[in-house]
């Protein structure tokens, strides 16, 4: 059965896309740390990080960075995090978040956020990123 990151990259399920490339596909959380906050996903369904040959580990990670850029450039933040955690959904994620302090980074404090401010985002870090 397809993930749900499976069913947003072929289209099956909305998202506010950022980027993607041959490999890989780039989205805001809907449930974000902060604003901005990004998930890059390989567009080839595997389960953990580890798991993936190291071709496709590198280009993910490459993919990330070139969106963490954006981001960083986008979204007024003391820097951009970087964590693979995967208990969440059974298809490897990177997660970039804008920092502020700490609290973005622990998953207990979540940004609310309303449709229009999502596609805002989604712009100007998309802008960013060509």
């Amino acid at each position: 059965m397809p993930s749900i990151f499976t069913k947003i990259i072929k289209g099956e399920i909305p998202c506010y896309k950022i980027a993607e490339d041959e490999h890989n596909f780039a989205f805001l959380d809907i449930n974000p740390n902060a604003k901005g906050h990004t998930l890059c996903v390989p567009k080839k369904e595997v389960d953990k990080l580890l798991d993936l040959d190291e071709a496709s580990y590198l280009s993910l990670m490459t993919f990330s960075r070139k969106v963490g850029k954006a981001i960083e450039a986008a979204i007024p933040c003391e820097r951009v995090g970087l964590t693979v955690i995967g208990l969440e959904v059974p298809h490897v994620h990177v997660h970039l978040i804008p920092l502020h302090s700490m609290k973005n980074a622990t998953f207990q404090y979540k940004e609310t956020m309303e449709a229009e401010e999502f596609e805002k985002t989604a712009e100007k870090i998309r802008e960013q990123f060509k």
